[in-house]
């Protein structure tokens, strides 16, 4: 009846006489329920042109009011929203972002033009018919990861895929901060980590097999203050911030900054530059107890910008490690006979549990992508699947917390449709439907085991995604499927009605039209959007699960 997405859990209504909100309208905010109030005052009351004046606590009965209020008996991130004819409209939450939640369902009802930034032709806002709705989340983390260290995005494109997220209702932004490819963050003590490691000369022009280049200087970092307005910016949504510094691996513009973080008994770091090209990079860090240091100050100023309230995660990477540099250095073997290990897998293991401990005695929690369990996880770390299934399987039977966002389903960087056209394709096809099919909890898992998967979390790589307008084309529309995958509770195993959600996503098409994004048309790229003649990597047949 409603179209709304992500579907909620039970929407009645006879679709008879409701509420218009109008100039007169106001909102009546309860305990606790500011942030939401600012929220729709500043979205809606732009959208139609509306004052949407404070009402009066204590006088929710009074015509054409918004009440917002918290009742703690509901879920914490649950709703209940009630259309009243004649009166208005009353958001109960188990917290404030469950009310939250609830003004984003408002805020869909209201037709396409509640997502403009200023009132078009007469501005009215359309009639929400009676009715009522209950709603609350199947995952706690709904995220999505934004690789920032590829391609960099302005910090005004980050807080607008903020306001995307929260739209979509997911609550994770899972910050990708730093790579071989470029360093994001300003550290303080540690200022040619941005003067340096913040920018390329050049930067490959599609796959690395492609023989293009970009040969304009690439960069750019985000100061601490950014930081500090990002975080503040995503906690006004309900949003956490994750924020990721990948180590010991995906370190060359670490290295590049302060060459003695290499291994400078096999290679000549001093002359290792910030990478401009793609793939898996043999430059990791040197597993000295300099480099645990200095990377303990790194995270010493990240915990500051990064408060335990909204980030009470931090990642630490540990994905793609290649051992080769180790097990030619003197100096990481020595490590090896020194600690009793078996072997470089053992060392990768003890540099991780090393920042486990370090983050645990100051309150945060270690999550790492499923290579950490190589060599034995870090107790009380939580590992994001990315490799497929297993890794989250074996954590979550060990009882680790574990994110499901396995490669094969919901990687977004990978190409949405067989034909020629798609810009820079890459990896397997995964369409909208695809997405929309994808199951978070494997089967099989134990009822234990299933209770340790946190939720799930798409990711989005930005090696061919130069720009925002790059960036949306990936994501959207398929994130909306996959909001509705994290968010909806199924009515039974594999029970997904796509077909039913096609039809829900002809009015979100008309949301995103308003809001700006440049998604991909069901029909398929339009003319400005495709790459001809840039090379991608294709790969054919369906993706192995494992």
């Amino acid at each position: 009846m409603h179209h709304l997405i992500p579907a909620p859990r039970r929407a009645d209504g006879d679709g008879g006489r409701g509420f218009v909100p109008d100039g007169a309208t106001t909102i009546t905010a309860g305990p606790g329920t500011g942030g939401t109030e600012r929220w729709l005052r500043a979205t809606l009351g732009a959208a139609f042109g509306l004052p949407l004046a404070p009402g009066t606590v204590g006088a929710e009965e009074a015509a054409g009011t918004i009440e917002l209020r918290i009742d703690p008996a509901l879920e914490p991130e649950g709703y209940r929203l009630t259309v009243v004819p004649d009166r208005g409209v009353r958001i109960t939450g188990g917290s404030e972002a469950g009310v939250f939640w609830g003004a984003q369902t408002l805020r869909q009802l209201l037709g396409p033009e509640a997502f403009r930034r200023a009132p078009v032709g007469q501005g009215a806002a359309r009639g929400i018919p009676a009715t009522e709705i209950e709603d609350g989340p199947r995952f706690g983390w709904r995220g999505l990861m934004l690789d920032v260290a590829r391609h960099f995005t302005p910090k005004d494109d980050v807080l607008r895929m903020l306001d995307l997220l929260a739209a979509h209702k997911l609550n994770v932004f899972h910050f990708h901060l730093t790579d071989d490819q470029g360093w994001r963050v300003e550290i303080k003590r540690y200022p040619r980590l941005t003067e340096v490691g913040a920018w390329r000369a050049r930067t490959k022009y599609g796959h690395r097999a492609s023989e293009l280049w970009d040969e304009t200087p690439h960069g750019g970092f985000y100061t601490q203050d950014d930081i500090r307005e990002i975080v503040a910016y995503a906690a006004e949504r309900h949003i956490r911030v994750v924020p990721e510094i990948d180590i010991p691996g995906h370190s060359q513009a670490a290295v590049s900054a302060y060459p003695e973080l290499g291994n400078t008994d096999v290679v000549d770091t001093s002359a290792l530059s910030v990478w401009d090209t793609w793939g898996v990079n043999p430059n990791v860090l040197a597993p000295t107890d300099h480099t645990l240091r200095f990377f303990e100050g790194v995270f010493e100023e990240l915990l500051d910008l990064f408060p335990a309230d909204t980030s009470p995660f931090i990642h630490v990477g540990g994905d793609e490690c290649p051992k080769d540099q180790w097990r030619q250095s003197p100096t990481a073997q020595a490590r090896i006979a020194e600690l009793g290990l078996k072997d470089e897998d053992e060392l990768q293991s003890w540099f991780i549990r090393h920042f486990d401990r370090w983050l645990t005695d100051r309150g945060r929690r270690l999550i790492g992508w499923d290579e950490i369990l190589e060599g034995g996880i870090a107790e009380g770390a939580a590992v994001s699947s990315w490799q497929g299934y297993a890794g989250g399987i074996a954590a979550a039977e060990a009882g680790h917390d574990v994110v499901m966002c396995p490669l094969q389903q919901v990687y977004l960087d990978y190409r949405q449709d067989a034909g020629p056209d798609e810009p820079m394709p890459i990896g397997y096809v995964r369409t909208l439907e695809d997405v929309y099919r994808f199951e978070p909890v494997p089967p099989g898992l134990s009822e234990e085991a299933a209770g340790h998967v946190l939720g799930t979390q798409v990711n989005v790589w930005t090696e061919v995604m130069q720009n925002r307008q790059r960036v949306d084309y990936q994501v959207f529309p398929r994130l909306a499927a996959f909001a509705e995958v994290a968010w909806s509770r199924l009515p039974a195993p594999g029970e997904r009605d796509f077909a039913g959600f096609e039809r829900r996503m002809e009015t979100h098409y008309a949301r995103l039209d308003a809001l700006g994004v440049d998604y991909r048309p069901p029909t398929g790229p339009l003319p400005w959007q495709r790459r001809p003649g840039v090379l991608g990597r294709p790969i054919e047949g369906p993706p192995p699960i494992v």
